[in-house]
């Protein structure tokens, strides 16, 4: 089944920019877009981080998942979801320059912030509005962080910790 990935809002483009960011992603992006592969056999041709861009396209829904019996035991393997992207949106330029700055933010800026954030959710999750308020940060921005992080979502207007 061919599926596109159509983006209107501008924060969707996020994970979508976050999956290329590095060789090790753009590579297993390529070999899971022409087969399926388990994580064992991503690890071997790419290595730990391997294994985790896989975690990150599985948590921003960029692939899908089905069970493989590889010498008689059930892995998970992936493919991409998408075979191409629309990308069909009209942002202000401050909205996207706030997305473009989460988007090429310097990880250790960005571990922090999501750091603050994790703790403002972790009893239970927390309206946005309050969040970006007390935080200092655009609702946009906020809502770009949280798409860049795999240990948040959005659930309506709530940021919680994601499952």
């Amino acid at each position: 089944m061919k599926r596109i990935k159509v983006i209107n809002e501008p924060t969707e483009l996020v994970p979508v920019m976050r999956a290329m960011d590095t060789e090790v992603k753009r590579k297993v992006f390529m070999e899971v877009s022409n087969r399926w592969c388990t994580a064992n056999s991503i690890e071997d041709l790419y290595g730990k981080e391997g294994r985790q861009a896989l975690n990150f396209f599985e948590k921003m829904k960029l692939v899908e998942t089905r069970w493989e019996s590889v010498d008689s035991i059930s892995e998970k393997a992936y493919h991409t979801y998408y075979l191409s992207f629309h990308i069909n949106t009209t942002v202000k330029v401050q909205e996207i320059a706030e997305v473009l700055a989460a988007v090429v933010m310097p990880n250790d800026e960005f571990a922090a912030l999501e750091g603050k954030i994790v703790e403002q959710v972790q009893d239970g999750g927390r309206f946005a509005g309050d969040i970006s308020e007390e935080l200092g940060l655009s609702q946009i921005m906020l809502r770009s962080l949280v798409k860049r992080s795999t240990k948040l979502d959005y659930r309506g207007h709530r940021v919680e910790i994601s499952e």
